[in-house]
């Protein structure tokens, strides 16, 4: 529910905000930045990119329609457009913890996957810098690797044999249905089938932004080894 004074709060004494929308509805979004333009004159959104072939922008649906409320906000903004999410793949960590086998539905997708250190890293001179806004900047993983080679990574970072069995695309959508609603699973089903035929791109703004290569998926893993870990270890 929609809670004005929330906001208020969170926002006492700042010139700039940070926006990262729960949701996969833009419902009710309106209303919060709204409220939000009346405490701050800056906002830096975490958005969503389009990576394959020469798309560019954002991805269509909830991303892009909050980026076009931000536009005719009364406040200037800047967008951090995130590929996907290393973060995203700790939806394995169960597996991996119980046993060596990971289910997927479509081990050959591809995805140019960004650390989360990485978006902070574009988020703080967005915030800080307002010689940004009005700017989109794409965050990415510095390589484009497949779902299957994900999982062989975190199996050598953790020195454990770990294999990919294929789960079929029926059972992916009815198990993420459960969690994200069936409207959601069916996008996301249909775009990892995509990214077979057409992987996703590598974007070069964290290192033209901050002066270094973008972390690699190797080195998310290596942060997260804890998460993936038996018990018994």
């Amino acid at each position: 529910m929609f809670r004005p004074d929330t906001i208020a709060a969170a926002a006492a004494e700042a010139d700039a905000a940070f926006l990262l929308w729960p949701g996969y509805s833009a419902d009710g979004a309106a209303q919060v930045i709204a409220e939000l333009s009346h405490h701050v004159s800056h906002v830096v959104y975490l958005s969503a990119a389009r990576l394959q072939r020469d798309e560019d922008g954002p991805m269509p649906g909830v991303w892009e329609e909050i980026e076009a409320i931000l536009r005719r906000a009364p406040i200037t903004w800047t967008f951090i457009r995130g590929g996907g999410f290393a973060a995203n793949t700790l939806e394995w960590a169960e597996q991996i913890r119980s046993g060596v086998v990971v289910r997927m539905p479509y081990p050959e997708a591809a995805r140019s996957l960004v650390h989360e250190h990485d978006v902070a890293d574009l988020a703080v001179p967005a915030l800080l810098d307002r010689a940004r806004a009005g700017r989109a900047y794409v965050a990415t993983g510095p390589e484009t690797l497949t779902q299957q080679d994900q999982v062989r990574i975190i199996g050598d970072v953790l020195g454990r044999p770990l294999r990919v069995e294929r789960q079929s695309p029926d059972q992916a959508e009815a198990e993420l249905a459960e969690s994200a609603g069936k409207a959601f699973a069916q996008q996301a089903l249909a775009y990892w089938a995509g990214l077979v035929r057409d992987p996703e791109r590598v974007s070069t703004d964290v290192q033209d932004i901050t002066g270094r290569p973008a972390r690699s998926y190797a080195q998310w893993v290596s942060d997260h080894a804890s998460d993936f870990a038996s018990p018994s270890t």
